[in-house]
């Protein structure tokens, strides 16, 4: 198993960490060349949405990747992740891969003052410790998609196929469960 990390910018370095723990091997994904046909799954990881998606299209990324998220290819989408996962954005011209059919609401929680820690009971793992920092949250996901976690009411963690997306950042706790949970997707593919 290989997995692609994809590191234009954002907290791709705590992910790798994660998979380091599990002894899972990645390669970064930075360029078109870079994203290749012998990877098991990939991790779009938090940071900014729009810079992510501006060096994702001048990278050449955007419909490679898209075609191969649509042909199955296993996606973990953390915070920003999400926002290019989904179909909609509310407060937001822009969409990225819209693969995944949820809307989904940019800062939903304000802006990094407004970063919170919270216990959230996520399926199928239980209490699982979330980082949520200037995070989006689902506003609303279609029936195919599962909702696996909500904070406060609103979703923000949801499956739909080969797709994970979480609006906040799992990667920054001690906690490997989710990244393990991505890995039991992969295998499963």
């Amino acid at each position: 198993m290989k997995l692609g990390i994809f590191a234009l910018q954002g907290a791709f370095l705590e992910h790798e960490q994660a998979f380091d723990k599990l002894g899972v091997p990645w390669v970064e994904i930075r360029r078109k060349e870079h994203f290749t046909d012998g990877l098991d799954g990939i991790v779009l990881p938090g940071g900014e949405s729009t810079v992510q998606g501006k060096l994702l299209r001048e990278e050449g990324l955007l419909e490679p990747v898209k075609a191969a998220i649509q042909s199955g290819l296993p996606v973990f989408g953390t915070c920003a992740g999400l926002i290019l996962l989904a179909e909609k954005l509310t407060n937001d011209d822009n969409v990225y891969f819209g693969t995944m059919n949820v809307t989904v609401k940019r800062n939903a929680y304000g802006r990094q003052l407004g970063s919170f820690r919270a216990d959230l009971e996520v399926k199928p793992l239980g209490n699982f410790p979330a980082v949520f920092i200037r995070a989006p949250y689902i506003e609303k996901a279609e029936k195919n998609v599962e909702v696996l976690a909500e904070c406060e009411g609103k979703i923000v963690a949801a499956r739909q196929n080969n797709m994970l997306g979480v609006a906040f950042h799992p990667e920054l706790t001690n906690d490997l469960r989710l990244h393990s949970y991505f890995l039991e997707m992969v295998r499963g593919k």
